[in-house]
């Protein structure tokens, strides 16, 4: 069976991020990004983003989600998760007043969409996209 062949429903469901501190990355979603919290218990927190859910994993708890491959730190961006925002710009003003460093942009794209980019507590990128 080709992957053409499977039928996906409506937008992406759920992300899981590995947090290296789960109570930085729960303040940086929930507080500083402001998303709608779902779940929460000593190893997860779950947010809501659209339809989309961000679940914040500790480290030690996504050893068996992970496996038979093993969870560790990564060098380098290995995936950028991008989020719809209409004005770059107030975001970026947003960001820095509350101390939150930007990788890049706000910048104008070859392919005309004005983007943004940080990280997450955990070195998650995400971009800002005025798609």
């Amino acid at each position: 069976m080709s992957l053409r062949a499977l039928a996906f429903e409506g937008n992406l469901f759920a992300i899981t991020l590995v947090s290296d501190d789960l109570e930085a990355s729960a303040n940086f979603y929930g507080g500083l990004l402001g998303l709608a919290l779902v779940y929460e218990d000593d190893n997860s927190a779950i947010y809501k983003c659209g339809e989309t859910m961000i679940n914040l994993l500790k480290a030690h708890e996504a050893v068996e989600l992970a496996a038979p491959d093993s969870v560790g730190s990564n060098s380098g961006v290995r995936a950028v998760y991008t989020l719809r925002f209409a004005d770059i710009d107030a975001l970026a003003a947003d960001l820095v007043k509350a101390n939150v460093p930007i990788l890049s942009g706000p910048i104008d794209r070859p392919w005309g969409v004005r983007t943004l980019s940080i990280q997450d507590p955990s070195g998650h990128t995400w971009e800002f996209a005025n798609h």
